[in-house]
């Protein structure tokens, strides 16, 4: 009897030793995943998530005036038979992604088993625009001169800049973040996490300032 008492102490030490290393290991573990999940967030540099195909007809009219003063008022009249206009279809792709050369684990938060990322602001560009040079149609009168390289440069940026303001009246950032999550997700429960206990964020106020996240001066030419 001493002895079966002695083995069931025995057993006991053993279990909860084995428990207590289990516990530690875990615990090791979750501490471990950390700069992990930084390292494999990291290699992601720079991440496309969302994007955009726009297409556009740009116009424009005008006429050849004369200008005059009468009785020290001025007036301008249009010259008969001087109207040029043009329609000009415009193609380009908008893309959001995310830049995480400055992600560390600052944003990284962790509660017991949960844990929660708050990923950097989604960045939006421009990559592309082009000119249906074949589907431009063009009205210009005999006594005018046609639209010159330079003007139809100008009307494209014309038409990227309307394109650009268009950008707040889409969706474009909520996809953004919604697919960021779910390229990031896959990555954190590979490190031993449940997807119940994962949480991903953005800054408070991200979505009031959209204007802020747009690159408005560059065209990042796609490959």
């Amino acid at each position: 009897m001493k002895h079966k008492a002695t083995l069931i102490v025995i057993m006991a030490i053993t279990l909860l030793a084995s428990c207590n290393r289990n516990k530690t290991d875990e615990t090791a573990k979750q501490i471990d995943t950390i700069p992990e999940i930084v390292m494999h967030i990291q290699k992601c540099s720079r991440l496309y998530t969302a994007e955009y195909k726009f297409h556009k007809i740009i116009t424009h009219l005008d006429k050849k005036t004369i200008k005059a003063s009468l009785f020290k008022t001025d007036m301008s009249f249009d010259i008969p038979m001087s109207q040029r206009k043009i329609a000009i279809p415009m193609d380009a792709t908008v893309k959001a992604y995310i830049d995480f050369s400055n992600f560390s684990e600052k944003n990284i938060t962790k509660f017991g088993n949960k844990i929660e990322v708050t990923l950097p602001d989604p960045r939006i560009i421009m990559t592309s625009s082009r000119i249906d040079h074949e589907g431009i149609k063009k009205d210009v009168s005999l006594v005018r001169s046609n639209f010159s390289d330079e003007e139809l440069l100008s009307y494209e940026k014309q038409g990227r800049d309307q394109i650009i303001k268009s950008i707040p009246q889409t969706d474009i950032l909520e996809r953004a973040k919604m697919n960021a999550a779910n390229n990031i997700i896959p990555m954190i429960k590979l490190m031993g996490y449940d997807e119940k206990d994962i949480t991903i964020s953005f800054r408070k106020g991200l979505n009031n300032n959209i204007n802020n996240l747009i690159d408005k001066t560059t065209i990042e030419h796609e490959k």
